[in-house]
């Protein structure tokens, strides 16, 4: 932080002593300002409102650090976090709080806090592109005004950062960086958090955006089994499963088709008995092809007959956008990367983004089988950045030499014993009041709707769960909410999702 020193002179023996104190003022605050050392157990509180929804809602806004310790009471990290609480709200014990977590893995809170759910919107266009200036707005469908937010950066992220000893050495990064190292201790600090802030009678919920919904599906069991914090809701922003994703084979490799009908469908590329349509009204078409025929057809490889293989090559067509032939060259596995790259190859020259299949970007060359880079990425990057930087320091009073990290290094990351999804049904089948919502946009090809959709279908196998997991599909790509229409449905969603998930004075038994 920066003071202003008005400095009067009385002696020179006055002069000299206050020469030298200012000396060592300057020295020690140089020394801190080199090491860019962050606090390791702090707050900053500063008073705020906003107009949601049309009503006045009052607010703290609560930035600081909570200290990780290990199993000999030593600090090994500090974690930085922001805490809004609505402060016009009468009793606070039936007040939910909801967690934050964005993904990465290795990636900060920055991209829900100041574009979906909290009070603070990046200034954009209604579609989600950045303007210039860069900077920040009231969010008016901020879901403040239904529950308390804390939005988390885990270990290497934002500005958390793992702490030295008293040797100078760092703690093991084996401990933080993977799916149950993470969820072991950002659990424990969970609850560290809530004894704090005395909300252990509040309804508490978790949202977790791409990674972040492995991580809130960890979690919600971690909670439970070794914190005895049990949760009221799961919400999943277009969730990443590593069982899934990146993983290849038949069923990975099916399950994006749907997600190519819809961008295709947005960029005008698909036959007219399609294209005339609503988008709703193709997509159980794709999906249908995608179970049905395309996964059996896949699954058979280089033993399925020329015949077959030429007509599941017509169908992908038919519902990509894409030449048949060049899905006969790719022997009709249509990667992702192939897809940005040649869908808009013979027309304009342009790919599509990967985050958000509505951006385009500009390669060197036509040729190749993969974007030169992420559209949409390099798009946020500039204005998400100095954005958060910006209301850090101006509107929450946190100023820092530190550096805020988009993008922590937290890898390699440790995927071994992967299990959210069992661990996930675990928790519901033991917690009556658990609820789970799925959120994803249709034009995401990172981690697209229709994985959302499988992931939901197999987190119970038994089925005695489904009437308890939703889910819902937008108009716009991984961030749904930075196109206004849908942030506008996605926040009203999850007003909903909390509503249906209150059980005041029912009792949590089947």
């Amino acid at each position: 932080m920066h003071n202003n020193f008005k400095i009067y002179f009385s002696t020179p023996s006055f002069y000299n002593k206050l020469i030298f104190s200012l000396c060592i003022c300057f020295l020690s605050h140089n020394l801190m300002a080199q090491q860019r050392q962050v606090p390791t157990d702090t707050a900053i509180i500063t008073q705020h409102q906003i107009q949601i929804l049309g009503k006045n809602v009052k607010y703290e806004a609560h930035t600081g650090f909570i200290p990780l310790w290990n199993s000999k009471d030593e600090i090994i990290a500090t974690i930085n976090y922001t805490y809004y609480r609505r402060t016009d709200v009468k009793d606070v014990n039936t007040r939910p709080i909801m967690f934050s977590f964005n993904g990465g893995p290795g990636s900060a809170a920055v991209w829900m806090q100041v574009a979906y759910t909290g009070p603070k919107l990046l200034n954009i266009d209604d579609e989600g592109y950045p303007v210039q200036p860069y900077g920040i707005r009231d969010n008016p469908y901020s879901v403040l005004d239904v529950a308390d937010l804390v939005f988390v950066n885990p270990v290497n992220t934002g500005y958390s950062r793992m702490v030295r000893n008293k040797e100078g050495e760092l703690p093991d990064r084996e401990q933080f960086f993977g799916v149950n190292e993470d969820a072991r201790y950002l659990a424990e600090w969970m609850s560290t958090f809530i004894s704090r802030n005395n909300r252990w009678e509040s309804p508490k919920y978790l949202i977790g955006e791409s990674y972040g919904g492995t991580r809130v599906m960890a979690l919600a069991h971690e909670l439970q089994e070794r914190n005895w914090m049990y949760l009221n809701g799961v919400i999943m922003v277009s969730p990443a499963d590593y069982k899934v994703l990146r993983v290849g084979g038949p069923v990975s490799d099916a399950l994006n088709l749907p997600y190519y009908t819809a961008t295709a469908w947005y960029h005008h590329r698909l036959p007219a008995e399609l294209q005339n349509r609503d988008l709703t009204e193709i997509l159980p078409l794709a999906e249908e092809f995608a179970v049905n025929q395309l996964m059996p057809a896949l699954a058979r490889g280089g033993f399925l007959q020329d015949t077959q293989r030429a007509q599941i090559a017509e169908r992908i067509a038919h519902f990509t956008g894409l030449r048949a032939d060049r899905v006969q060259q790719v022997n009709l596995v249509v990667t992702p990367s192939y897809f940005w790259k040649e869908l808009l190859r013979d027309t304009s020259g342009q790919t599509v983004g990967r985050l958000d299949s509505r951006y385009l970007g500009i390669d060197r060359m036509d040729a190749g089988m993969s974007p030169d880079y992420n559209a949409e990425l390099s798009s946020w990057l500039h204005s998400f950045t100095p954005a958060i930087n910006y209301y850090m320091r101006n509107d929450l009073k946190f100023v820092t030499d530190a550096k805020y990290n988009m993008f922590g290094d937290v890898h390699p990351w440790n995927f071994d014993g992967d299990n959210v999804r069992h661990n996930l049904r675990t928790a519901m089948a033991k917690n009556p009041y658990l609820k789970i919502l799925i959120q994803s946009g249709y034009y995401d090809g990172a981690t697209t709707y229709f994985q959302g959709k499988y992931t939901m279908w197999q987190i119970d196998p038994s089925g005695k769960l489904s009437d308890r997991i939703s889910f819902r599909g937008y108009r716009s790509g991984h961030m749904m909410y930075l196109r206004k229409e849908d942030l506008k449905l996605a926040t009203d969603d999850i007003r909903s999702f909390l509503q249906e998930s209150s059980y005041t004075n029912k009792s949590a038994k089947y």
